[in-house]
């Protein structure tokens, strides 16, 4: 530019990249340590926070534990948890009425139901529950064995699975069952024919060869001494349905064979007028330890027996069901 003085005096003002990089720098490691501090700060929040709250939830459970408790009758001790090992009345009468007067047209009766409750009530804790089907009433045999150990077995392993993945605290096993209801005479007729071997009262039915043993189970279930085992399955309506003659005969060896606890193993028997289940009963779990029947539920009460016994029943004369009531 020329000035007044008739000079001409020109600037030139460089900016150098380094200049413009520096700042740029600057700037990043300002974010990366506001950042830093920002995540510090976040998890020691998370980190207290998860610290806090199950101690509350903790708190909830015991005041809930204690509630139940009571209702039940127990006193807790001051040192140790202590868990009922029943289910308080009321709550067990409110889950049999409602179950009772459920819209399934296959559901059982009040008074089928209680009967099994009833036992279960008696039972010794921590109760052993086998019950062969999944039906209307599986949540509520998981229910009101309270505390107890309850393993369902079903025929079909795609229901199975899917009341499991449902209903993930319930244990259900698949069976595959190779009977056929309208082979029932000529099956038990051979398992009688073989009581002293392959097909004997007393005997680890894992490693059975007898036709009406089920030996597909897992392991530990054939080492467990179960306290109450309900047969309301597999399917016997059908002619061409496996029929209920295996689970029968399985639920009779499993009570004879017991090696612990009780001496004596309930066995009930559900749709007990079809005439599967009243030839296996008469056969296997024998007219002599029925306790109570009516058209749809037979109650049985078996004893365990000395490993060298050939025969499911005895030979005295069968005593009529009123005699025992």
């Amino acid at each position: 530019m020329k000035n007044g003085s008739g000079n001409t005096n020109t600037k030139l003002i460089l900016l150098h990249p380094y200049i413009q990089k520096q700042s740029s720098t600057t700037r990043l490691w300002l974010l990366a340590f506001v950042s830093f501090f920002t995540i510090i700060f976040l998890l020691t929040l998370l980190y207290t926070r998860d610290t806090i709250i199950p101690s509350k939830n903790t708190s909830v459970a015991a005041a809930v534990a204690a509630v139940v408790t009571s209702a039940a009758g127990v006193s807790p001790s001051p040192t140790t948890t202590t868990t009922n090992s029943n289910l308080p009345t009321t709550t067990i009468n409110a889950l049999l009425h409602y179950a009772s007067r459920s819209n399934d047209s296959f559901h059982m009766s009040y008074g089928e139901m209680k009967s099994i409750s009833d036992v279960l009530r008696r039972c010794a804790p921590p109760c052993n529950l086998l019950v062969f089907g999944l039906t209307h009433e599986t949540l509520l045999w998981k229910a009101l064995n309270h505390n107890g150990r309850t393993v369902f077995v079903e025929e079909n392993r795609y229901y199975a699975a899917y009341f499991e993945e449902i209903h993930p605290e319930i244990d259900v096993f698949d069976v595959q069952y190779t009977t056929r209801a309208h082979e029932a005479g000529e099956l038990v007729a051979a398992a009688k024919e073989a009581a002293g071997n392959e097909c004997r009262p007393v005997q680890n039915l894992l490693f059975s060869d007898c036709k009406l043993g089920l030996n597909d189970l897992p392991n530990h279930v054939y080492d467990v001494d179960w306290d109450v085992i309900f047969v309301d399955g597999p399917r016997g309506d059908a002619h061409e349905g496996p029929g209920r003659m295996s689970s029968i005969f399985t639920a009779a060896v499993l009570a004879r064979s017991k090696k612990g606890g009780s001496p004596k193993t309930h066995v009930f028997v559900h749709d007990y007028y079809r005439d599967v289940e009243r030839l296996c009963g008469d056969e296997f779990l024998c007219r002599e330890n029925l306790v109570e029947s009516n058209e749809l539920l037979a109650h049985y009460v078996l004893d365990k027996m000395d490993k060298n016994s050939t025969r499911f029943c005895s030979d005295r004369k069968k005593r009529s069901v009123s005699s025992l009531s």
